[in-house]
C-alpha cells in the first residue's frame, strides 16, 4: 500500500476539516464593491433600524404611558438591535468576511415551479380573507391552517385539522386574553 500526498485542494486531507478558500479579489472600483455585495444588506438594515428609532421617537405617549417602560421602549430596543447588526455586518465584511456559500441545496434549478402548490396558498389565504368577517376567526384560522398543512403535501386526515382546530383556538384566545386584541368570532363569539 502506497499512500498519496494530498492535494492542496483536498479537504478531508487538512486537520480540522474543511477551510473555507478566500477568492481571489477582482479588480477595480467595481471588483471591489462586486466583493463586498454584502454591504448592501449592512446598509438595508441600517436604514430599517434608523426608521424604526425615528417611528418610536414620533410615537405620542401621552395617555398609554403606565410606568416607566412606555410603548417607546421596544421599537427603540429593535431600532438600536438593528443598527448594531449593520454595523457588525459592515465591519466583518470589511475585514473580509463572506456568507456561506450555499452548496448543500438540493435544488435543481431546470425543473420549473411547482405552481399549484403556489395556486392552492393563494387560494387559501384569499379564502381566509373572504371568511374571516361571516365565520370568524376560529373557523376560517381552522380553514387556513389545515388550508396550508394540505398545500404543501401533508396528508394526514385526522392529525392536521385536530393541529389547525388547536392552531387556531389557541390563536384566538391569545390574542384576545393576553394581547388585548379582538379577533371576530362569528358564530362561535359566545361559546369562546
Amino acid at each position: 500500500m502506497s499512500s498519496a500526498a494530498p492535494e492542496p485542494g483536498d479537504s478531508d486531507a487538512r486537520v480540522g476539516g474543511p477551510q473555507r478558500s478566500v477568492p481571489e479579489p477582482r479588480p477595480g472600483v467595481a471588483g471591489w464593491f462586486q466583493d463586498r455585495a454584502e454591504l448592501v444588506v449592512s446598509v438595508l438594515l441600517a436604514g430599517a433600524g434608523a426608521v424604526v428609532i425615528i417611528d418610536a421617537m414620533r410615537m405620542s405617549t401621552g395617555f398609554t404611558q403606565r410606568g416607566p417602560v412606555g410603548p417607546t421602549a421596544m421599537p427603540l430596543v429593535v431600532g438600536a438591535l438593528l443598527v448594531l447588526v449593520a454595523v457588525a455586518l459592515a465591519v466583518d465584511v470589511l475585514r473580509g468576511g463572506r456568507g456561506a456559500a450555499e452548496g448543500g441545496e438540493d435544488v435543481d434549478l431546470s425543473t420549473p415551479p411547482e405552481w399549484r402548490t403556489v395556486a392552492l396558498l393563494v387560494g387559501v389565504f384569499v379564502a381566509n380573507i373572504v371568511l374571516i368577517d361571516i365565520v370568524g376567526f376560529p373557523i376560517a384560522g381552522t380553514l387556513l391552517f389545515w388550508g396550508a398543512a394540505f398545500a404543501l403535501g401533508s396528508r394526514h386526515w385526522v392529525r392536521d385539522p385536530l393541529i389547525a382546530v388547536a392552531l387556531a383556538l389557541v390563536t384566538y384566545v391569545v390574542f384576545g386574553e393576553l394581547l388585548g386584541v379582538t379577533l371576530p368570532g362569528g358564530p362561535l363569539e359566545g361559546v369562546l
